[in-house]
C-alpha cells in the first residue's frame, strides 16, 4: 500500500513539474516577444521595454502569490486581496497629494520619495489594521469585513474629493489611478524586486503550512499548526506585496482572481508548493501577453488594465452563480 501511494505521489510531482516548466516556458516565449517585437533594432529598444517587461513580471508574481495565500488563509476562493481596501487607499491618498501639492508639486515630487511614501503609508495601515483586528484574537474574517468596510468608506471620500477638484487637476490624477506599464522609473523597479524577493523567500517557509491551514482552523490546530501564527504572517505577506505592486504600477483589482483561478485549473493540484508558483506564472504570462498584444499589435497602450478588471469582474459573477448553484 505504501509504495503504491509513493508511485502515485512520484508521478503526481512530476505532472506538477511539467505543467510549471511549461507555463515558464510560455512565459519566456512572451517576454521575448515582447522585447522584440516591431522593432528594426532590438538593442535600441531594449533600454525602454526591459523596465517595462520587469515590472510586469514583478507585479504578476506578487499578485499571483498573494492572491492565492490570501484565499487560503480567509477558506474562500472568491476574495482577494482588494478586500483589505489597499486599493481605496491608494485612490485617496493620490488625492490628498494633488490636493496639498498640485498639479506642479505632484508633478515635481521624485518618483521614489511618491513611491515610499505611498508604499509606509499602506504597509502601516495594514500592520495598524492587522495589529487592532488579529491581536484581540479576532478571526481573519473580522479583518476582512473591517477592510470591505474601511474600503468602502475611503472609496466615497476619494469620489467625493474628486468632485472638488478642477478638470485639469483631475485628468491628472485619473492618470495615476489606472495602472500603467509604459513608463517605469528602474529605481522604483529594483526597490519592488527586493522587497518581493524577499517577502516570497519568507512564503516559501509558509507553503507546507498553507495544505494544512486550508484544512480549517480546527483541523489545523489539531494537526499541530498553529492557524492564528500563520493567518498573521501571511496576512503581512499579502499586504507587502499589493502595497509593492500597487505603488509600483497602480491597482488592478481583479487580476489576482483572475489569475488563481486559472492556476487552480492549470495546476491539478491543490498544494501550494504548486499553485502559488503556478499563479505567479500565470499572472506573469497575462500580463506580458496583454500588454504585447496590446501595445505592439493593436496600438491601445494603456487600457490592459481595463481589460483585465473586466474579465475579473466577469470571472467572479461566473463564481457566485456557481457557488450558488452547487448550495
Amino acid at each position: 500500500m505504501a509504495d503504491v501511494l509513493s508511485g502515485r505521489r512520484r508521478r503526481e510531482n512530476r505532472r506538477s513539474i511539467l505543467r510549471l516548466v511549461v507555463v515558464l516556458l510560455l512565459v519566456l516565449v512572451a517576454s521575448g516577444v515582447f522585447l522584440v517585437i516591431n522593432a528594426f533594432d532590438p538593442l535600441l529598444v531594449l533600454p525602454y521595454r526591459l523596465p517595462s517587461l520587469g515590472a510586469m513580471l514583478c507585479v504578476g508574481w506578487a499578485s499571483g502569490v498573494s492572491t492565492v495565500m490570501f484565499q487560503t488563509v480567509t477558506g474562500n476562493r472568491i476574495l482577494t486581496p482588494s478586500v483589505l481596501g489597499l486599493d481605496a487607499l491608494y485612490a485617496l491618498l493620490q488625492v490628498v497629494l494633488l490636493l496639498v501639492l498640485g498639479a506642479a508639486g505632484l508633478s515635481s515630487l521624485p518618483d521614489l520619495g511618491a513611491f515610499v511614501l505611498t508604499l509606509l503609508v499602506m504597509i502601516g495601515v495594514s500592520v495598524a489594521l492587522m495589529g487592532a483586528v488579529l491581536g484581540a484574537r479576532r478571526s481573519v474574517t473580522t479583518l476582512v469585513l473591517l477592510g470591505i468596510v474601511l474600503g468602502t468608506f475611503l472609496r466615497s471620500g476619494t469620489t467625493f474629493i474628486q468632485r472638488l477638484l478642477d478638470p485639469n487637476d483631475f485628468l491628472i490624477l485619473q492618470d495615476r489611478l489606472f495602472a500603467s506599464f509604459g513608463s517605469i522609473n528602474l529605481d522604483l523597479l529594483v526597490l519592488s524586486l527586493v522587497l518581493t524577493v524577499a517577502v516570497s523567500i519568507l512564503a516559501i517557509r509558509e507553503l507546507r503550512a498553507l495544505d494544512v491551514v486550508a484544512l480549517g482552523p480546527d483541523i489545523a490546530t489539531a494537526l499541530g499548526v498553529d492557524h492564528r501564527r500563520i493567518s498573521r504572517r501571511v496576512m503581512f505577506m499579502v499586504a507587502v506585496l499589493v502595497s509593492v505592486s500597487t505603488a509600483l504600477v497602480g491597482p488592478i483589482m481583479f487580476l489576482g482572481l483572475l489569475v488563481a483561478h486559472l492556476a487552480y485549473w492549470a495546476a491539478g493540484t491543490n498544494r501550494h508548493v504548486v499553485t502559488v508558483p503556478m499563479a505567479a506564472l500565470v499572472a506573469m504570462l497575462v500580463l506580458v501577453t496583454g500588454q504585447t498584444v496590446l501595445a505592439h499589435v493593436l496600438d491601445a497602450d494603456n487600457v490592459l488594465s481595463v481589460i483585465i478588471e473586466f474579465l475579473g469582474g466577469l470571472t467572479l459573477i461566473a463564481l457566485i452563480i456557481s457557488s450558488r448553484r452547487r448550495s
